[in-house]
């Protein structure tokens, strides 16, 4: 006998369609000869009339005895269940005749594999559903990767295919999520379970407080919550300045207002609590009117002071004053008299870390600490937060005591299922009419939010939508917004589709967030924004569980700069870990904090630059002050007076002076910004 077939392990026989029957010789697990056999009919039963052995792209002859004689050196004989019954027969009665019928059994194997002479058997661990039949697993895994890579689909994605296949077992399932799937159990990533850290919760009767502020909480709560308790325990009501970290809906913001209102209430000096966006700021200022309006004078101050400084609708006396950071910086920029400042509360401050912003909160931070300090007030400092990566140096280059509370209310369930741009507004209208045609255990119907990367997107997946839907930006005047959210928080309408607005924390209760893209404008969302608006997902007074939908394009992107895919962006976010907040500088935003602490601050200035978050070098950022002519010594210039009132880049400045120099119409300056902006 020849070594070829020497020491055989198993021999595997399965029939062909034209009645033959394949087979393969297998030695520890390597498959060692793989060819055709044909049977015959004798006096004696089936026995082997031809054996063809497989050799490259040939069929090689061999005697049909060879055949016999692998049969009687085998271990074990196996036959493949999908082998018909009458070809079970044959090759049973054949082996029969040559007294080797105690080696033979029918085994469940891969027809993908039988077909192509490799033996795999199936178990319930293994066996992957393939219309009506079992395969193999990596059968299933090359028709997966065969469809991943006919959608265009990037490594993350086809990782995350993978791990579902397995965990499945159904391989149609999984290829139906490339063609908008909504079965939970396949679309389902993972649940975020809620948790419950244990805190001695503070009773509202021990506080102390001013009875003005006091008397509102005690008819409000009997105790108060965990993260509350915690920032009480660590000095919130008794002046000290704090980092509060904790997720979205544990209670935040209450503990700037009691800290704010008591000492407002105590006369010692009014509360700043500042904000992001506008539209959030118009929020809290009417939450503040409402609530606190009988104790306390409550005015607002936005971004839009920068183009026509009317003092509309802002008091400078009052007692609270809500904020956008650019409406207060603003105030500081053109010598504005804050008055006495007790508390200044800043919401969202992880902003620090956002590329284009984060150095003008800072440099607000600075400014303000300066503007209190200077006037000899004593004010407490609450930082808000729900997503920081790096909470103890945050909280030591801010001087604040750390209270981190990582308590989720209730779970969270995060799915994924991909479609194209056209088919995702039709799976997100079956998201939002499952989800409003639910109630919850406390009796509300489910709501979504809808994030997308444009207005316009807003608009036309809103119109898309069967249920009663509106989109929600900053293009909308202060009026639909404040008909939207009115209309939301009757549960009028279904579901808000909006841009980044809503992330920031616009008290919209939703059960549902929708990623109809993973960017915002042309740029891909950090986990840290991804993190902040599926936080929105669920409300403890409102839901049993938060649900979160990522609708992924394949290969998709939305701008020519981004390097990555959306299926790639996908399960980067998904698994990523928090981004630290670090402000960092180039030459233009150090030019520009450099500017407002010198205007603001005069030959101090430095020291304003020392005590910020980022690092700013100083001596550079005034030579390039020098150069451009914002000023003059260490004294600004009028140029540079009216960069900084106006936020101004130097970039922006030179533009605009370019244009007027040479007598351009307005709107030409302004396109000329905007492609400025855009290159």
């Amino acid at each position: 006998m020849s070594q070829q077939v020497a020491g055989v392990d198993t021999l595997f026989c399965h029939e062909r369609r034209d009645g033959d029957f394949t087979v393969a010789v297998e030695r520890d697990g390597e498959r060692m000869l793989h060819g055709r056999l044909e049977l015959k009919q004798t006096s004696a039963g089936p026995r082997p009339a031809r054996l063809r052995v497989q050799s490259g792209s040939d069929e090689e002859p061999r005697p049909p005895d060879q055949f016999v004689e692998i049969a009687r050196r085998a271990k074990r004989i196996r036959i493949s269940q999908q082998t018909t019954r009458e070809g079970r027969d044959r090759l049973r009665e054949m082996f029969g005749g040559y007294q080797l019928d105690e080696k033979v059994k029918a085994v469940r194997t891969c027809r993908y594999c039988a077909n192509d002479g490799r033996y795999s058997p199936l178990t319930e661990d293994s066996a992957i559903r393939a219309d009506d039949e079992h395969i193999c697993l990596d059968c299933a895994m090359r028709e997966l990767d065969r469809e991943a890579s006919f959608r265009g689909l990037r490594s993350g994605a086809r990782d995350r295919l993978e791990d579902l296949l397995l965990d499945v077992q159904d391989l149609e399932q999984i290829t139906d999520l490339l063609s908008g799937n909504l079965d939970p159990d396949v679309t389902r990533f993972d649940t975020v379970s809620a948790t419950t850290d244990e805190v001695e919760l503070v009773s509202t009767d021990s506080l102390s407080l001013h009875p003005g502020i006091q008397s509102k909480l005690e008819s409000r709560f009997d105790t108060l919550l965990p993260v509350q308790s915690l920032a009480v325990d660590h000095g919130a009501t008794d002046g000290e300045d704090q980092l509060i970290v904790s997720a979205t809906a544990t209670g935040k913001t209450l503990i700037g207002e009691m800290a704010g209102l008591d000492r407002v209430l105590n006369g010692q000096g009014k509360m700043l609590f500042l904000v992001p966006l506008v539209a959030l700021a118009n929020q809290k200022h009417e939450d503040f009117q409402d609530e606190y309006g009988d104790i306390a004078n409550v005015s607002i101050r936005v971004g839009s002071s920068r183009i026509a400084d009317d003092g509309n609708r802002f008091d400078p006396n009052a007692d609270i004053i809500v904020g956008t950071y650019e409406g207060i910086d603003h105030a500081l920029r053109t010598g504005k008299d804050l008055g006495d400042i007790g508390t200044v509360v800043i919401d969202e401050v992880h902003t620090l870390g956002e590329e284009g912003r984060g150095h003008r909160l800072d440099g607000l931070i600075s400014r303000l600490k300066y503007y209190t300090e200077s006037r000899n007030q004593g004010t407490q400092w609450v930082y808000l937060s729900a997503t920081v990566g790096n909470p103890e140096e945050l909280a030591g280059q801010l001087e604040a005591n750390l209270v981190e509370f990582e308590e989720r209310p209730i779970p969270i369930e995060r799915h994924v299922t991909f479609a194209d741009g056209k088919e995702k507004p039709r799976i997100e209208n079956k998201l939002v009419r499952r989800a409003f045609d639910q109630k919850s255990s406390k009796g509300y119907r489910g709501q979504t939010i809808i994030f997308t990367n444009s207005r316009r997107r807003c608009h036309e997946v809103a119109r898309k939508l069967e249920y009663d839907a509106a989109p929600y930006h900053a293009g909308l005047d202060y009026g639909r917004r404040k008909t939207v959210e009115r209309k939301f928080g009757n549960q009028d309408l279904a579901a808000v589709v909006t841009t980044a607005a809503l992330a920031a924390g616009v008290d919209f209760p939703a059960s549902q967030v929708i990623f109809d893209s993973l960017a915002m404008g042309i740029e891909w969302l950090s986990v840290q924004e991804f993190e902040q608006m599926l936080g929105r997902a669920g409300r403890p007074d409102y839901h049993d569980e938060g649900t979160v939908y990522l609708l992924v394009e394949p290969d998709g992107s939305y701008h020519g700069s981004q390097e990555m895919t959306e299926d790639e962006v996908a399960f980067k976010l998904l698994k990523g870990e928090m981004e630290s907040v670090r402000t960092t500088y180039d030459e233009s935003s150090a030019v520009e904090e450099t500017l407002a602490n010198l205007v603001v601050a005069g030959n101090d200035a430095k020291r304003l630059n020392d005590r910020m978050v980022g690092e700013i070098p100083t001596k550079h950022a005034i030579g390039k002050l020098l150069e451009f002519g914002f000023i003059e010594g260490l004294e600004p210039s009028r140029l540079g007076y009216a960069v900084c009132r106006h936020f101004l880049a130097p970039g922006e400045a030179f533009v605009m002076l370019d244009g007027i120099r040479k007598g351009n119409h307005p709107y030409d300056i302004v396109a000329d910004l905007e492609l400025d902006d855009e290159e």
